[in-house]
């Protein structure tokens, strides 16, 4: 037996002095100084600033964290991932037991035979009873019970991270509705003013065409225009349909209780601008980042419960009790029983079944770490279009204004030259139709251009409303 003990020493011994390979950590991804996009940001300005300035924002956004069945969701999952961590960290604590019987047996006593000693005699019917206490205990001499809590607890933590991932979309595509139902609410203005004028066009023109100074496709001319601005007005209609179907499973509201928040007033506030920020605090300020740093954790932690199980295991048992084979004699002294035990176990010869699981494990590990870098490399890449696409949609959006103002200048003059006879009617028409165009695209840019703010805001982390 001697020669066994000692091969088992020595594979124990082999075991423990192997172990996993380097793996790489969340410290190995390298990230630039600073955002290439950034050059106009301002130091002074807030992200909080980015949010839209709305109540009807701030009232669905609230309702949205309150209610939301996809937020829901994620809180039910950090519930469980709790739950894992509270069971992780009670398998290193002792098991104690309890267990009570009733026992009867009836024995047949030719089953021992015919040549029994003289005198020997033995109850052939027995009722017993009993109570015990008992106890086990894994003492973890190698820490595979410590680490799977550590992952269990990092799995928890990822599961917050994600909740604060989901609750950031939430309240970003929120704020994006309401910026596109506002957008609708300036373009529906613009393309009533629209209206207007082509209208008085038209009626100007049909007094001409009664007076005989003027033909009859002019005022048909000036209607065509008009029926045009009617009918995107019209077309309107159906893209708030969309966003309050959009709303009602966003915020888990009823479409009237959607329509009454949409329907408070909000002034028009300056554009903010785009708050300077670093690439490194994307780490912690991105939850999809802090979640993959965690996952990485755990994966990582995973591969020392793996490694763990080449080493021997140390279990402790106890058990304390009362056995009797008469009711009223459980309470005696002689019906206390007992028993303690220590056992050690380990591997000798798996056949390679425990490097097959550490393994699999640095393989999950290793697709951890590349799943963080995608976070990184996803966060620096929103971060970068988010302020390039500010820079664009600011200097478009000003060019837009600059454009409907001088667009709808010229139709105003060329509508008076027209009516004081000093230009004809086409010219006043086609400066009318340039006006028309101009001023539903410089509402349309400036939706983009906060639209591109509320981007930014997402892509560095948001921050909590107030």
């Amino acid at each position: 037996m001697k020669p066994l003990y000692a091969a088992a020493l020595t594979l124990a011994l082999g075991a423990c002095a192997a172990g996993p390979g380097d793996l790489p950590n969340a410290s190995d991804v390298t990230l630039p100084q600073a955002f290439t996009f950034a050059d106009n940001a301002s130091a002074e300005a807030d992200v909080a600033d980015l949010l839209p300035d709305d109540p009807a924002f701030d009232a669905l956004a609230r309702s949205a964290l309150a209610r939301s069945p996809t937020l829901g969701a994620a809180l039910a999952r950090i519930d469980i991932a709790r739950a894992g961590a509270a069971r992780a960290g009670a398998e290193r604590m002792p098991a104690i037991g309890y267990d009570a019987g009733l026992g009867a047996a009836r024995t047949n006593p030719d089953q021992f035979g015919a040549d029994l000693p003289p005198g020997a005699a033995f109850d052939t019917e027995r009722v017993s009873y009993s109570a015990n206490l008992t106890a086990r205990w894994d003492a973890d001499l190698f820490g595979a019970l410590r680490a799977s809590e550590r992952a269990a607890e990092a799995r928890l933590d990822a599961a917050s991270a994600d909740a604060a991932a989901v609750r950031l979309a939430l309240v970003s595509e929120i704020g994006g509705a309401v910026i596109d139902w506002r957008t609708l609410a300036a373009r529906e203005a613009a393309l009533a003013a629209d209206l207007e004028s082509a209208a008085a066009i038209a009626r100007l023109a049909g007094v001409r065409e009664n007076a005989g100074i003027a033909p009859g496709a002019d005022r048909i001319r000036a209607q065509a225009q008009a029926a045009a601005s009617r009918s995107r007005i019209a077309a309107l209609a159906s893209e708030r349909a969309r966003i309050i179907g959009r709303l009602v499973a966003l915020t888990a509201l009823p479409a009237d209780d959607i329509r009454a928040a949409l329907a408070v007033d909000a002034e028009q506030s300056a554009l903010s601008p785009a708050p300077a920020a670093l690439p490194s605090t994307l780490l912690i300020a991105r939850p999809d980042i802090v979640a993959a740093s965690y996952r990485l954790m755990a994966a990582d932690a995973e591969v020392a419960v793996a490694a763990a199980h080449r080493f021997p295991r140390l279990n402790l048992s106890a058990g304390i009790g009362l056995l009797a084979f008469a009711l009223g004699d459980i309470f005696d002294a002689d019906s206390v029983i007992g028993n303690a035990a220590a056992g050690i176990a380990g591997p000798l010869l798996d056949f390679g079944r425990i490097e097959a699981a550490i393994d699999a494990a640095e393989g999950q590990t290793l697709q951890a770490f590349q799943q963080y870098r995608d976070a990184v490399f996803t966060a620096l890449g929103d971060a970068e279009s988010a302020y390039a696409l500010i820079a664009a949609t600011d200097a478009q959006a000003a060019a837009a204004r600059e454009e409907a103002a001088l667009a709808a200048r010229a139709a105003t003059l060329a509508e008076t030259r027209y009516r004081a006879g000093l230009d004809n009617f086409l010219s006043a028409l086609e400066a009318r139709r340039a006006a028309d165009a101009s001023g539903d695209r410089a509402a349309a840019a400036r939706g983009r251009a906060q639209r591109a703010r509320l981007l930014l805001w997402q892509a560095l982390g948001g921050s909590a409303l107030d």
